[in-house]
């Protein structure tokens, strides 16, 4: 069975690289340009991992992650920060979430495929 990886980045061009890159690793992209649509479709069907970018309107990433950790079942689900906000590591310390990781912008296909794998039990 194929994991979906829900993306959740505002940016386009940066949104359709990512498909590919997840397609290669043999992930399903599930494409979110809208972190509000993204919320909705995580309560009808979450997927096995998120990768989040911080900044984004109209709400960013931390804001998608507090409502998203208030959604019934969602305390555990993996979320990879994708970012380029250089203020992420101060801002880990405070929510001190043991499913939350960071992956820093621009990102490799080996530094995905690392974070991934940690998320994301074999199969």
């Amino acid at each position: 069975m194929t994991h979906k990886v829900m993306l959740v980045e505002d940016d386009r061009p940066i949104l359709e690289m990512m498909d590919l890159l997840i397609r290669r690793l043999g992930y399903e992209p599930v494409l979110m340009p809208d972190a509000n649509v993204a919320l909705e479709t995580v309560r009808r069907e979450p997927p096995a991992l998120i990768l989040l970018d911080i900044m984004m309107v109209p709400i960013d990433g931390w804001t998608f992650l507090k409502r998203l950790r208030e959604l019934p079942g969602m305390l555990e689900l993996p979320v990879v920060l994708f970012t380029a906000a250089p203020e992420v590591q101060e801002r880990m310390l405070q929510i001190s979430d043991s499913h939350v990781s960071v992956l820093h912008k621009p990102v490799s296909l080996e530094e995905l495929k690392e974070a991934m794998e940690k998320c994301l039990p074999a199969g």
